[in-house]
């Protein structure tokens, strides 16, 4: 009998330190700290059971599994691509967009990998909106393109409790042979203003002319006060010159002595 009390206290002196060890493991691997910027979402023999909140959180190992899902802003770039646009005009286009977790239960069991799924489903959206544009819609309205990829990617996002913030076109490439003939359009363009203005000039100018020559012709002595400043400018101009005056009215002398012959 002590020898059958001895091996039991010895085994019991084992057994007893490796339970407590085990314990104190499973204690210390179910604790868990989540940041501010996190969401915890907990299963219990496979079955959600609960959204933990930040702070320190406390699992049974052997029975539940803790995933931490991050609710900060986070962006995903969809790789440049070739896209034809309803014109027949391929571009290269790539975008990034902007999005954050709004229901963490959601976006752990409806979808594997929402950050995956998300450039995927934009990449399409892209593809779409700007098949569905023309080429010079394309250039200039590229907030309303890209507005019109959100509303199509976040109404599809909703339901996996991603809400998409915003959707920016970070590049539009065209081939080298569209650059050339848009540069050439430019080119004309601004020929066709500079023309246009040029020819406004000489309208105002000649308007102005045509005013100032009634004035002058209304006004009796304006003509001979203008010419006496002519003069005055040319004797400024210190360059040697000859000048010759010769009176206004001198065709009109002329014309009477040669009624008189």
């Amino acid at each position: 009998m002590d020898e059958f009390f001895g091996g039991g206290w010895y085994i019991l002196a084992c057994i007893v330190p490796a339970v407590i060890f085990i314990f104190l493991f499973l204690v210390i691997r179910g604790i868990r700290i989540i940041n501010e910027y996190e969401r915890g979402i907990v299963f219990t023999l496979g079955k959600f059971s609960g959204v933990r909140n930040p702070g320190l959180n406390i699992i049974f190992p052997l029975f539940q599994r803790l995933l931490v899902v991050d609710m900060r802003l986070k962006t995903a770039e969809v790789p440049r691509q070739e896209v034809m646009t309803k014109d027949n005009i391929s571009v290269l286009v790539n975008a990034v967009v902007y999005f954050k977790v709004i229901d963490p239960e959601s976006a752990v069991i409806k979808i594997e990998d929402y950050q995956f799924a998300i450039r995927q489903y934009t990449q399409a959206a892209l593809r779409d909106v700007i098949g569905n544009n023309e080429m010079d819609a394309v250039l200039t309205e590229r907030l309303q393109i890209a507005d019109a990829i959100k509303e199509i990617v976040d109404k599809e996002t909703n339901s996996w409790g991603v809400d998409i913030e915003s959707i920016k076109i970070q590049e539009l490439e065209l081939p080298a042979e569209m650059k050339r003939a848009m540069a050439k359009q430019a080119e004309a363009e601004r020929e066709r203003r500079a023309t246009i203005i040029a020819s406004q000039g000489e309208l105002s100018a000649a308007e102005n002319l045509r005013d100032a020559a009634d004035t002058l012709a209304a006004t009796p002595g304006a003509l001979h006060l203008r010419t006496l400043q002519t003069i005055r400018d040319i004797a400024s101009d210190p360059s040697e010159k000859l000048v010759l005056f010769l009176p206004s009215d001198l065709g009109q002398i002329a014309g009477q002595l040669v009624k008189k012959e």
